[in-house]
């Protein structure tokens, strides 16, 4: 989708949806919100619905930096204390690596 065609209202509706969907769980939606949505919200000529663009950019970078650390944080965890938790750790493995732990 081509955002010059797009109306600014239609433009920050779009960016509104992507914000809201990225609290389902699906942070994805912020990153292609960011991604999309930056060169509008902090380049492009001033118009009416540029500022709430640019705060739901904003706000989806600090949600998707959130999400960045939180899984981060826990891979890192889960990789290196694995085999320390046992039975839990195998229950929460989608494989089960061989060998000696």
């Amino acid at each position: 989708m081509n955002l010059e065609r797009v109306s600014n209202e239609e433009k920050l509706n779009l960016c509104r949806k992507y914000y809201l969907g990225g609290f389902a769980l699906l942070p994805f939606l912020w990153l292609v919100n960011v991604l999309w949505f930056f060169r509008e919200a902090f380049f492009a000529p001033a118009y009416t619905e540029q500022l709430q663009i640019r705060r739901y950019v904003q706000r989806s970078a600090l949600g998707l930096l959130f999400w960045v650390i939180v899984l981060t944080t826990w891979i890192s965890i889960f990789q290196a204390r694995r085999a320390e938790w046992g039975e839990l750790g195998d229950y929460l493995s989608f494989t089960i690596p061989l060998g000696i732990p």
